[in-house]
């Protein structure tokens, strides 16, 4: 034989595949379809969990905000003279002695 043949021949032989070398790469492939499927999966999990970590978080500024103006009035109302001028400005309370007079409105 030539050497040419004899090069076709060996790369003939090395392109051939047995069964067990097909098995081999269906299950390297079957396990990298999985791996993908995991990673995405993952990926997606996280995402989510940011998404509603920001909506949390957005929630937490809130309750915070709403916690301190809370805080406030209350050392506010422990003050008799706030107190006061609150029932006043906001219940039309007077003192002893006083009137309170209504006034129409501009449109009116």
């Amino acid at each position: 034989m030539t050497e040419i043949k004899k090069k076709k021949k060996k790369r003939n032989r090395h392109h051939k595949m047995t069964p067990l070398s097909k098995m081999l790469v269906v299950l390297m492939l079957g396990v990298s379809v999985y791996f993908i499927y995991s990673v995405v999966q993952e990926v997606m999990t996280t995402v989510s969990l940011q998404k509603e970590l920001a909506e949390v978080q957005a929630k937490l500024a809130t309750v915070e905000d709403e916690n301190s103006y809370l805080n406030d009035q209350k050392t506010k109302l422990q003050d008799p003279d706030y107190v006061e001028s609150y029932a006043r400005g906001n219940y039309q309370l007077s003192k002893d002695g006083e009137k309170i007079f209504y006034l129409p409105e501009n449109g009116n």
